[in-house]
């Protein structure tokens, strides 16, 4: 199982046109995750797409390409790139271009994003939320597929007979679906035979498995060997020395991401009792390594995964050496220990 980390860069805003010195700080920060991430033999990190003054990443792929230049093996990737509002020919040239500046190591994660402020910035109408990204994901997989393009669009303007380029490194950009539970979205990625990046936020995870299950059938409909298609699960993610510290520590910011968003979407405030409910019983992955690894273990069990991408919370009330202690935490002591129990596991079966 390939196991990374996600970040969407949160910030505490600057509040200026000039000299943001926070947007500055949590930039280089950003960089210097995605290095360790990679000396400390992790095999993904993926930046998500917002266009909100709380999170720093809206161009995953400039800072992508950056990462690239001071790391050797990582993949990397969007989490998402919210292709509705964006156009699949620059996002293709984006992710082609951060292909040939790291060698090969480059994927787009593709979704509708969990936030709406793209589509007014980018003169998108919000009614044609579900056709903007149908009509824009048969395009960039059309273009990942063809160096000239053929392709006729309702939304997007057509293109007659054009070449696509620069072309990737690899022989084609992996392009992941990213879903957070809607049945149309697993059944659409399983017959697009495209590998799937299911965020588990809230529940228990067991509740998410026919909703995998239904991904997999689709792909077998559809006459796909599901047995080679990805499938990666995310969740919220954070490792300390023990568990009563990891929660101490991640509780804070997660309270304040989470009932901020709440607010905005009429969520009840999330409390302490809640959040420990979540850490015992639901997807949220805190706590030492031990735990940790018992509970990929645990997903693994349920979903047959082929990757586990830990979502990171940082950049407000966590200081910047304990996320870089999670990411060791998790690249020396979970990693290793996560992969030798698989294959144990493998050998025996």
């Amino acid at each position: 199982m390939e196991l990374g980390i996600s970040s969407f860069g949160e910030i505490v805003p600057d509040g200026v046109s000039g000299k943001a010195i926070n947007a500055h700080k949590r930039m280089q920060e950003t960089l210097e995750e995605i290095k360790l991430a990679d000396e400390v033999g992790l095999d993904v990190f993926a930046l998500g797409e917002h266009h909100r003054p709380d999170f720093i990443i809206s161009a995953p792929e400039v800072i992508l390409a950056a990462a690239a230049a001071i790391t050797k093996n990582i993949r990397l990737s969007s989490s998402v790139t919210v292709l509705s509002s964006a156009d699949p020919v620059r996002t293709f040239q984006n992710f082609a271009s951060l292909d040939l500046i790291s060698s090969g190591r480059a994927e787009i994660m593709a979704g509708r994003g969990s936030f709406i402020e793209s589509f007014p910035l980018f003169g998108y109408d919000l009614k044609d939320y579900d056709e903007l990204f149908t009509e824009k994901l048969d395009l960039l997989v059309n273009i990942n597929e063809h160096e000239v393009v053929d392709w006729t669009g309702k939304l997007r303007a057509s293109i007659p007979h054009r070449g696509v380029y620069p072309r990737p490194y690899q022989e084609k950009l992996p392009i992941w679906l990213a879903v957070g539970g809607t049945p149309a979205s697993a059944a659409r990625a399983g017959t697009m035979n495209l590998p799937m990046m299911l965020a588990i936020l809230g529940g228990t995870p067991d509740r998410f498995v026919p909703f995998v299950n239904l991904y997999r059938q689709a792909a077998e409909r559809a006459g796909h060997d599901m047995s080679q298609l990805p499938l990666g699960i995310n969740s919220q993610f954070y490792a300390a020395d023990n568990s009563q510290q990891a929660a101490d520590e991640f509780f804070p910011p997660y309270e304040l991401l989470m009932n901020r968003v709440g607010r905005e979407r009429g969520w009840s405030p999330i409390s302490r009792m809640h959040f420990e409910q979540m850490r015992q019983y639901g997807p949220l992955m805190v706590g030492s390594p031990q735990q940790i690894i018992d509970k990929i273990l645990y997903f693994h069990e349920l979903f047959g995964n082929t990757r586990y991408l830990a979502q990171m919370i940082s950049g407000h009330n966590t200081p910047h050496a304990k996320t870089l202690h999670a990411i060791e935490l998790f690249g020396t002591k979970v990693a290793p220990a996560v992969r030798k129990a698989l294959k144990q596991k493998t050998a025996t079966t």
